[in-house]
């Protein structure tokens, strides 16, 4: 008589945590007319375009707006749009 081998039974694996969503910035200018192609990139943004003095107006104003978050102890994903409109124009230089 002979038994069909068995499964060795699998433990329960826990449910997979649902990711949380991403989140970038997206800058563009459009008032390049010295030919340069400019593009600076992060982990959560990306610049192109633009004048020099126009996308180094972008890069600060992105720096800043990430380093408020870091104070304010939250991330790009969890910021209320609101909340970021007002980061956003705050770390703009003037």
């Amino acid at each position: 008589m002979s038994k069909k081998p068995t499964k060795p039974a699998r433990a329960a694996t826990p449910a997979k945590a649902k990711p949380k969503g991403t989140a970038g910035l997206l800058g563009l200018a459009l008032d390049n007319d010295d030919g340069h192609k400019r593009m600076t990139t992060g982990e959560q943004f990306m610049l192109v375009g633009g004048s020099e003095e126009t996308h180094g107006r972008m890069t600060e104003t992105v720096v800043k707006t990430f380093e408020e978050l870091k104070r304010r102890h939250k991330r790009l994903e969890t910021v209320e749009p609101k909340e970021l409109v007002e980061i956003l124009q705050k770390s703009t230089p003037q």
